[in-house]
């Protein structure tokens, strides 16, 4: 992670997304800008919370972690998004762990400036109401698809959040062969079958796999597969 207070990038993501309103004179003085590089962790399951972002470029993976340490998709987010406002408001750790997907740019404010300058703030507080309710019916959505969809659709749609960021044309991501275990937790199903739909894919030529990779081969053959990407 690094931090830079150039304010006038800062200022740019403001008014690009249109949430200038929501923040008072006081709050918009203590936001910082944060960069996070591909696969970086942003904030991680269990630790303890002191920072709201809002994720203002790129895309950024959301996924939670058992007690036996098994790890299940939630959803993949694409700017505008926050991170940290539900633990804000609960007053708690970390509910999911958040990955950088691709090169992530987000508005960061500590929660002790939040609690002074924005706990009676009601444009701020509208915003977070909105955003925590729209969460919580996109997270009850995610968990029915990893029950419901099949396999090889869960694992189309993970390839296509790991290997496109609509917002950056030049963003082409692969999947490392290395990380199949944890894909299979990811998307919800056993490593065997996991390389037994990656083959099959790979025999109707949507996806393509060597030794170190998995690079989609068929982006449109293996969107439609997706129905459109069930994780987005």
């Amino acid at each position: 992670m690094k931090q830079t207070e150039d304010r006038q990038q800062l200022n740019y993501y403001l008014h690009a997304h249109q949430i200038e309103s929501i923040f008072n004179a006081p709050l918009i003085a203590q936001l910082s800008l944060y960069s996070f590089d591909q696969g970086e962790i942003i904030c991680a399951q269990g630790e303890p919370s002191q920072y709201l972002y809002i994720l203002v470029k790129g895309k950024i993976k959301i996924y939670t972690t058992s007690l036996e340490g098994k790890k299940l998709i939630l959803s993949f987010k694409t700017p505008l998004e926050l991170v940290g406002d539900i633990e804000y408001v609960q007053g708690i750790d970390i509910i999911n762990t958040v990955e950088a997907v691709s090169s992530v740019n987000m508005i960061g404010i500590h929660y002790d400036s939040l609690g002074k300058y924005g706990s009676d703030y009601t444009p701020f507080l509208q915003f977070l109401l909105k955003t925590i309710t729209r969460k919580f019916c996109i997270k009850s959505n995610s968990l029915s698809f990893n029950l419901m969809y099949p396999v090889e659709i869960r694992l189309a749609s993970y390839l296509l959040s790991i290997s496109f960021d609509e917002s950056d044309a030049h963003f082409k991501g692969r999947l490392s062969t290395n990380s199949l275990r944890d894909v299979a937790d990811l998307i919800g199903t056993s490593y065997r079958h996991l390389n037994r739909v990656i083959h099959h894919l790979c025999t109707e030529g949507l996806i393509e796999r060597n030794k170190e990779f998995i690079h989609v081969k068929n982006r449109e053959g293996l969107s439609d597969l997706a129905n459109h990407n069930i994780y987005e």
